[in-house]
């Protein structure tokens, strides 16, 4: 088993990581009748996704002897209605601008292979940029 979610009321979760003992709540978006203090659950799926494309090109990064530390993504999630569901994600990566256009191009390929983009429903649009800025 790899998390327990407990629904705590007032349409809000408390999600356990069982190896490590962490944890984060949820909360409805103001939009879904909640108070939106927290993350909803599909803030965490569109999260989720940057996440895991950085965690994908720090793996490869450091094959590659490149430091990624510092790099960022801002993630932007768009809601449709009938049925609700999440419709677009937007990711803007900002990664380091010392690496190689030949490095570049290997870590952008990792990351657009990462296993959340993967499965993602194909009715989602991604929007994915990379800047290398920082």
């Amino acid at each position: 088993m790899t998390s327990k979610v407990t629904y705590n009321g007032n349409l809000r979760t408390e999600c356990i990581h069982l190896k490590s003992g962490n944890t984060f709540m949820t909360d409805a978006p103001v939009d879904n009748n909640g108070l939106g203090q927290a993350f909803s659950p599909t803030d965490t799926v569109a999260t989720g996704l940057a996440s895991c494309m950085l965690t994908m090109m720090g793996i490869k990064a450091k094959g590659l002897e490149i430091i990624l530390d510092g790099s960022t993504a801002q993630v932007t999630k768009h809601m449709a209605a009938s049925p609700r569901r999440i419709s677009k994600i937007e990711v803007a990566l900002h990664l380091p601008s010392q690496i190689s256009s030949k490095d570049r191009k290997i870590l952008e390929h990792t990351a657009n292979t990462c296993p959340v983009l993967y499965s993602l429903h194909p009715d989602i649009e991604k929007v994915i940029t990379y800047h290398w800025d920082i």
